[in-house]
């Protein structure tokens, strides 16, 4: 296997031994498997998130006094999310955590293949994936955070 990018559909392993594509249909098909892994991979990375989001329980609140002007004590107040570790969200989110992991490596070996076709189904299925799910993410930005 040469170490350099190639456009080419001959004698191309795709993680397998047993998979080699040979022709430009073989191609076509591997190019729109990959694309929707990759897109897989974006959706799944978003996904865990929410569910992360869900499934915080125990929220406590930690008041601190800080100084304030003129010589003032104010208080401010934290906010404190933590998930139980022997429950079925963290069960869940360790498995599609498992799955998370396989699948980047999957990505990372089929992009080592240095065929072209294949990384621009990478790229463009991530990118693809990205455009699609990352909408969803909420961007939450806390006026009252402080950097210490």
């Amino acid at each position: 296997q040469a170490m350099t990018f190639q456009f080419s559909y001959e004698n191309v392993p795709l993680l397998f031994s047993g998979l080699i594509i040979n022709t430009p249909g073989e191609m076509a098909g591997a190019f729109v498997a990959v694309f929707f892994l990759a897109m897989f991979y974006e959706g799944l990375k978003i996904a865990r998130e929410c569910l992360l989001r869900k499934s915080q329980v125990s929220i406590r609140y930690n008041s601190m006094p800080v100084p304030g002007p003129n010589g003032t004590i104010l208080m401010e107040t934290h906010k404190t999310v933590g998930q139980q570790m022997l429950s079925f969200p963290h069960l869940l989110q360790t498995v599609l955590h498992i799955i998370q992991v396989v699948v980047s490596y999957f990505l990372m070996l089929i992009f080592m293949t240095y065929n072209g076709y294949l990384c621009i189904a990478v790229a463009a299925g991530a990118g693809t994936g990205y455009f699609f799910f990352s909408w969803k993410k909420a961007v939450v930005v806390d006026i009252t955070e402080h950097c210490h």
